[in-house]
């Protein structure tokens, strides 16, 4: 099993690395306008994770990465 710290650190740089600027910039939009707002400790983690996970799917539906 791989560990999570490893899981994160891969997808943070794929993230960083490979995903084109615009599906960043939706990103980023959606989801700071609820972090600005709220505490860290009242964030629904897998909420924003899902938010995100939809922007990625809708933006890259059919590319493919090498």
């Amino acid at each position: 099993m791989i560990p999570t710290e490893v899981e994160n650190r891969v997808a943070k740089y794929f993230f960083h690395r490979y995903l084109p600027e615009e599906v960043m910039m939706k990103i980023e939009d959606r989801l700071l306008t609820t972090c600005i707002w709220d505490e860290e400790g009242d964030l629904d983690f897998d909420e924003l994770v899902r938010w995100a996970i939809e922007i990625i799917d809708e933006q890259l539906e059919d590319k493919r990465f090498r």
